[in-house]
Protein backbone atom coordinates (compact mmCIF):
# COMPACT_ATOMS: atom_id res chain seq x y z
CA UNK A 1 0.00 0.00 0.00
CA UNK A 2 1.14 3.40 -0.61
CA UNK A 3 1.41 6.67 1.61
CA UNK A 4 3.10 6.82 5.16
CA UNK A 5 1.38 5.86 8.61
CA UNK A 6 3.30 7.75 11.44
CA UNK A 7 1.85 8.10 14.88
CA UNK A 8 2.06 10.55 18.32
CA UNK A 9 2.11 8.76 21.30
CA UNK A 10 2.24 9.83 24.96
CA UNK A 11 0.85 10.35 28.64
CA UNK A 12 -1.41 13.63 28.51
CA UNK A 13 0.24 16.87 28.06
CA UNK A 14 3.29 15.45 25.91
CA UNK A 15 2.56 17.99 22.97
CA UNK A 16 1.16 15.39 20.55
CA UNK A 17 -1.48 17.47 19.33
CA UNK A 18 0.81 20.47 18.54
CA UNK A 19 4.04 18.42 17.67
CA UNK A 20 1.45 16.32 15.17
CA UNK A 21 0.30 20.28 13.52
CA UNK A 22 4.09 21.17 12.77
CA UNK A 23 5.08 18.24 11.40
CA UNK A 24 2.02 18.19 9.22
CA UNK A 25 3.10 22.14 7.99
CA UNK A 26 6.36 20.83 7.76
CA UNK A 27 5.73 17.95 5.22
CA UNK A 28 3.48 20.23 3.06
CA UNK A 29 6.09 22.81 2.64
CA UNK A 30 8.19 19.84 1.20
CA UNK A 31 5.55 18.83 -1.17
CA UNK A 32 3.81 16.05 0.85
CA UNK A 33 -0.12 15.52 1.13
CA UNK A 34 -0.57 15.15 4.68
CA UNK A 35 -3.99 13.81 6.30
CA UNK A 36 -4.28 14.63 10.46
CA UNK A 37 -6.40 12.45 12.42
CA UNK A 38 -6.80 11.51 15.94
CA UNK A 39 -8.26 8.89 18.05
CA UNK A 40 -10.53 8.81 19.58
CA UNK A 41 -13.14 11.05 17.56
CA UNK A 42 -11.28 11.07 14.16
CA UNK A 43 -14.74 10.13 12.18
CA UNK A 44 -18.52 11.37 12.63
CA UNK A 45 -19.28 7.95 14.53
CA UNK A 46 -16.00 8.50 16.36
CA UNK A 47 -17.13 11.59 17.65
CA UNK A 48 -20.06 10.15 19.05
CA UNK A 49 -18.18 7.40 20.96
CA UNK A 50 -15.04 10.05 21.81
CA UNK A 51 -17.57 11.90 24.11
CA UNK A 52 -19.05 8.73 25.82
CA UNK A 53 -15.35 8.08 26.55
CA UNK A 54 -13.97 10.61 28.29
CA UNK A 55 -16.86 12.96 29.64
CA UNK A 56 -16.62 12.85 33.38
CA UNK A 57 -19.76 13.38 33.69
CA UNK A 58 -20.90 10.58 31.88
CA UNK A 59 -22.01 7.25 33.44
CA UNK A 60 -18.74 5.33 34.90
CA UNK A 61 -17.81 3.03 32.54
CA UNK A 62 -15.74 -0.46 33.09
CA UNK A 63 -12.61 -1.26 31.74
CA UNK A 64 -13.67 -3.76 29.42
CA UNK A 65 -16.73 -1.44 28.13
CA UNK A 66 -14.29 1.65 27.64
CA UNK A 67 -11.68 -0.57 25.67
CA UNK A 68 -14.52 -1.74 23.54
CA UNK A 69 -15.58 1.75 22.80
CA UNK A 70 -12.07 2.96 21.89
CA UNK A 71 -11.50 -0.77 19.34
CA UNK A 72 -15.44 0.59 18.12
CA UNK A 73 -13.74 3.58 17.36
CA UNK A 74 -10.52 2.37 15.80
CA UNK A 75 -12.59 0.15 13.47
CA UNK A 76 -13.96 3.16 12.00
CA UNK A 77 -11.44 4.92 11.93
CA UNK A 78 -9.07 2.73 10.11
CA UNK A 79 -12.09 1.68 7.75
CA UNK A 80 -13.27 5.08 6.96
CA UNK A 81 -9.80 7.76 7.44
CA UNK A 82 -6.34 5.99 7.82
CA UNK A 83 -6.83 2.90 4.83
CA UNK A 84 -7.76 5.53 2.30
CA UNK A 85 -5.68 7.98 2.71
CA UNK A 86 -2.84 5.45 2.50
CA UNK A 87 -4.47 4.64 -0.37
CA UNK A 88 -4.47 8.17 -2.05
CA UNK A 89 -0.58 8.37 -1.24
CA UNK A 90 -0.79 10.88 1.73
CA UNK A 91 1.18 11.19 4.91
CA UNK A 92 -1.54 10.27 7.29
CA UNK A 93 -0.67 11.35 10.44
CA UNK A 94 -2.83 10.10 14.11
CA UNK A 95 -2.74 11.55 17.33
CA UNK A 96 -2.82 7.88 19.00
CA UNK A 97 -3.45 5.11 17.67
CA UNK A 98 -2.58 1.29 19.21
CA UNK A 99 0.04 1.92 21.47
CA UNK A 100 -2.28 4.27 23.71
CA UNK A 101 -4.81 1.43 24.01
CA UNK A 102 -2.08 -0.74 25.24
CA UNK A 103 -1.08 1.40 27.57
CA UNK A 104 -4.34 3.07 29.14
CA UNK A 105 -6.45 -0.18 29.07
CA UNK A 106 -3.60 -2.45 29.06
CA UNK A 107 -0.94 -0.97 31.68
CA UNK A 108 -3.20 1.64 33.17
CA UNK A 109 -6.42 0.00 33.44
CA UNK A 110 -4.95 -3.87 33.71
CA UNK A 111 -6.89 -5.56 31.56
CA UNK A 112 -4.58 -8.60 29.82
CA UNK A 113 -2.01 -7.37 27.65
CA UNK A 114 -2.12 -10.84 25.25
CA UNK A 115 -6.20 -9.87 25.04
CA UNK A 116 -5.68 -5.96 23.55
CA UNK A 117 -3.24 -6.87 21.79
CA UNK A 118 -5.22 -9.67 19.79
CA UNK A 119 -8.31 -7.12 19.85
CA UNK A 120 -5.63 -4.30 18.53
CA UNK A 121 -4.75 -6.42 15.70
CA UNK A 122 -8.63 -6.96 15.14
CA UNK A 123 -9.66 -3.13 15.24
CA UNK A 124 -6.70 -2.08 13.25
CA UNK A 125 -7.11 -4.80 10.42
CA UNK A 126 -3.41 -5.51 11.05
CA UNK A 127 -2.74 -1.80 10.45
CA UNK A 128 0.27 -0.36 11.55
CA UNK A 129 2.25 2.26 11.70
CA UNK A 130 5.11 2.66 10.04
CA UNK A 131 6.26 5.00 12.39
CA UNK A 132 5.82 6.31 15.84
CA UNK A 133 7.17 9.12 18.12
CA UNK A 134 6.57 8.74 21.57
CA UNK A 135 6.36 12.53 22.97
CA UNK A 136 7.66 11.56 26.57
CA UNK A 137 7.43 13.72 29.77
CA UNK A 138 6.96 13.48 33.65
CA UNK A 139 3.52 12.99 34.46
CA UNK A 140 3.75 15.27 36.99
CA UNK A 141 4.82 18.35 34.33
CA UNK A 142 2.35 16.76 31.38
CA UNK A 143 -0.58 17.04 33.74
CA UNK A 144 0.28 20.12 34.81
CA UNK A 145 0.50 21.19 30.89
CA UNK A 146 -2.73 19.28 30.39
CA UNK A 147 -4.39 21.55 33.35
CA UNK A 148 -2.76 24.85 31.99
CA UNK A 149 -4.16 24.32 28.19
CA UNK A 150 -7.36 23.25 29.93
CA UNK A 151 -8.17 26.64 31.21
CA UNK A 152 -11.32 26.24 33.23
CA UNK A 153 -13.05 23.64 31.34
CA UNK A 154 -13.42 20.43 32.76
CA UNK A 155 -10.68 17.80 33.07
CA UNK A 156 -11.41 14.29 30.70
CA UNK A 157 -12.03 11.17 32.51
CA UNK A 158 -8.44 10.25 31.98
CA UNK A 159 -7.16 13.38 33.31
CA UNK A 160 -8.73 12.87 35.89
CA UNK A 161 -7.56 9.30 37.22
CA UNK A 162 -4.78 9.06 39.61
CA UNK A 163 -1.01 9.80 39.13
CA UNK A 164 -0.78 5.84 39.78
CA UNK A 165 -2.61 5.36 36.80
CA UNK A 166 -0.61 7.56 34.87
CA UNK A 167 2.90 6.68 35.47
CA UNK A 168 1.00 2.99 34.56
CA UNK A 169 0.38 4.31 31.49
CA UNK A 170 3.90 5.97 31.08
CA UNK A 171 5.71 2.89 31.80
CA UNK A 172 3.36 0.95 29.28
CA UNK A 173 4.33 3.77 26.64
CA UNK A 174 7.90 3.05 27.58
CA UNK A 175 7.63 -0.74 27.68
CA UNK A 176 6.21 -0.62 23.79
CA UNK A 177 9.20 1.32 23.10
CA UNK A 178 11.44 -1.46 24.32
CA UNK A 179 9.69 -3.94 22.24
CA UNK A 180 9.56 -2.10 19.53
CA UNK A 181 13.03 0.33 18.87
CA UNK A 182 12.72 -0.35 15.17
CA UNK A 183 9.35 1.83 15.53
CA UNK A 184 9.35 3.87 18.07
CA UNK A 185 11.20 7.03 18.63
CA UNK A 186 11.37 8.17 21.90
CA UNK A 187 11.89 12.38 22.42
CA UNK A 188 12.17 13.84 25.48
CA UNK A 189 9.00 16.12 25.35
CA UNK A 190 10.20 18.16 28.68
CA UNK A 191 12.52 20.36 26.17
CA UNK A 192 11.04 23.84 24.34
CA UNK A 193 8.42 23.14 21.45
CA UNK A 194 10.45 24.35 18.56
CA UNK A 195 13.20 22.12 20.00
CA UNK A 196 11.00 19.13 19.92
CA UNK A 197 9.72 20.00 16.37
CA UNK A 198 13.52 20.14 14.81
CA UNK A 199 14.23 16.56 16.01
CA UNK A 200 10.76 15.00 15.24
CA UNK A 201 10.95 16.50 11.50
CA UNK A 202 14.66 15.36 11.11
CA UNK A 203 13.66 11.41 12.36
CA UNK A 204 10.45 11.84 10.20
CA UNK A 205 12.32 12.61 7.26
CA UNK A 206 15.20 10.00 7.37
CA UNK A 207 12.24 7.33 8.00
CA UNK A 208 10.08 8.13 5.39
CA UNK A 209 12.85 7.82 2.80
CA UNK A 210 14.11 4.74 4.01
CA UNK A 211 10.52 3.44 3.42
CA UNK A 212 10.86 5.05 -0.21
CA UNK A 213 13.75 3.60 -1.15
CA UNK A 214 12.67 0.17 -0.03
CA UNK A 215 9.53 1.02 -2.41
CA UNK A 216 11.66 1.85 -5.06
Amino acid sequence: MAGFFLTFEGVEGGGKTTQARLLAEALRKRGHTVLVTREPGGTEVGKVLRRLVLEPAGAPLAAEAELLLLLADRAQHVRDVILPGLRDNAVVISDRFVDSTLAYQGYGRGLPLDLVHRLNSFASRACLPDFTVLLDVSVEVGLRRASQSRGASEVDRFEAQTHDFHHRVRQGFLAVAREHPGRVCVVDAAQPVDRIHQQVVSSVLERMGQAARRKS
